[in-house]
Formats: C-alpha cells, sequence, structure tokens
C-alpha cells in the first residue's frame, strides 16, 4: 500500500462549536504519527474523520481504509478472548473456525497464547487491550487510528504496553494515527509528533524523532523535552 492518509483544510463543526479548525495533516504507509494536545481539542474528531466514521463541514479527507481502535476495548462479554479478536473476519464473512485458525498465530506474536478461551472478565486491563488490538490487526485495514488505547490503565501498565506496542507495530507494520495526553507514549512511540492547539484544534507545531523505532522508554526525557516546547509556543 503505497497511498498516503491526507486531510487538507479539514473543519467539523458540532452546531455552533468547531471542533477542527482547517487541519491539513498527511501520514504515510508505515508511519506513526502521534496527535497530542489538550482535552476537547478534536483528537477523537479526527479519528473519526479519517476513518469515515463522520464528514468533514470543509476541507478533503482521503486516503485508504482506516479502523478505529478506541480507548474502551469494547469487548463481548460473552465471547472468549480469540473469538473477540476474530469478530472483524466474523463480520467480514468468514466462518467461525477459519477466523479462530487467522486469530490464533498473532495471538502468540501478541503475547496472548494460553488465553484464547478466557472470558474478558477473566483478563487483565493490559490483556484487554492487546485483544482489542488484535481485532484491530484482523480487521486488515492498512491505517490503524488508535484513540488513547492505554489512557484508562495504571502507569505501570501502560508503559509495560507501551513497549509492547513498538514492538508490535514493528512486526505487523501498518499506518498508524494515534491520539493522547501522554507526551511520553508520543516519545517512545512516534516518528512524528503533532501539536494540537486548544479547541478549535488546529496544527501549531510537529517534530519528527529521528530515532528508530522500537525504542526505549529511556530515549524519551530528550523528546518529551522537545515536545514541551513545541507546546509552549503554541
Amino acid at each position: 500500500m503505497t497511498t498516503p492518509t491526507t486531510l487538507d483544510g479539514v473543519t467539523r463543526r458540532f452546531g455552533a462549536v468547531v471542533a477542527l479548525d482547517e487541519v491539513t495533516l498527511r501520514v504515510d504507509p508505515g508511519e506513526v504519527v502521534v496527535v497530542v494536545g489538550p482535552s476537547g481539542c478534536g483528537k477523537s474528531t479526527l479519528l473519526e474523520l479519517v476513518c469515515g466514521l463522520i464528514e468533514p463541514d470543509a476541507g478533503r479527507v482521503s486516503g485508504p481504509p482506516a479502523v478505529l481502535m478506541p480507548q474502551s476495548d469494547l469487548l463481548l462479554p460473552w465471547l472468549s478472548a480469540l473469538d473477540n479478536a476474530s469478530l472483524a473476519l466474523r463480520i467480514g464473512g468468514a466462518g467461525r473456525d477459519g477466523a479462530r485458525a487467522q486469530a490464533r498465530p498473532l495471538f502468540e506474536r501478541l503475547g496472548l497464547n494460553g488465553f484464547e478461551a478466557a472470558r474478558p472478565y477473566e483478563l487483565s486491563g493490559g490483556m484487554r487491550q492487546r485483544v482489542a488490538f488484535a481485532r484491530t490487526l484482523l480487521s486488515g485495514k492498512p491505517v490503524l487510528c488508535l484513540d488513547e488505547p492505554f489512557g484508562a490503565l495504571d502507569a505501570l501498565t501502560r508503559a509495560d504496553l507501551q513497549g509492547w506496542l513498538a514492538e508490535a507495530l514493528a512486526a505487523e507494520p501498518r499506518a498508524v494515527l494515534l491520539v493522547t495526553h501522554d507526551v511520553e507514549e508520543a516519545a517512545v512511540l512516534a516518528d512524528r509528533i503533532v501539536v494540537f492547539s486548544p479547541r478549535p484544534g488546529r496544527v501549531v507545531a510537529e517534530l519528527v524523532v529521528g530515532t528508530p523505532r522500537p525504542r526505549a522508554a529511556t530515549d524519551a526525557p530528550v523528546i518529551h523535552a522537545r515536545i514541551r516546547a513545541m507546546e509552549a509556543l503554541r
């Protein structure tokens, strides 16, 4: 897949409230772009636009199909972990056995081997997010939109899963647009970091991280400081 995801002068309103104002942004195939900014600046709206869940009021969104992974894992409590992960395959027409067969190798790569039959209530928060990520990957979409995927987790689990996600994206390359409040998360995961203004959301700065992924959390402080400097300039 060689087609980038682009937003050209995109504005989105909700009644009298302008959520995004003339946003121009590009995500190339295989690139991880992380958007940081204050609450209410339109980050989630941005992802919904890229996924085609809503339409812009002005401007244009183009690119390959995208899938949204929200902050809540949205696992179905009556399905096993494996069946939750393979749900997109079933919706796409695959039979249960075939969908499970496709999901099993990914379970191993994501550290879920042995938990295929577990129900969501039997899994930790971190494992539930891994199942949700497996479901997102198995959708087959070339663009992943991740909406604060670790925001509801405790600090230790979040730090562990940031490293895990970096390795998972190295093994399963996709174009990724991730929004977060956590600048250290951005420093660990991003190829490029985009800073949004308070509402209405506008792009006020961009930073090319410049060190290869996956990178360790120990690399984060210098990048963190650069992000904070950019935020101070907006």
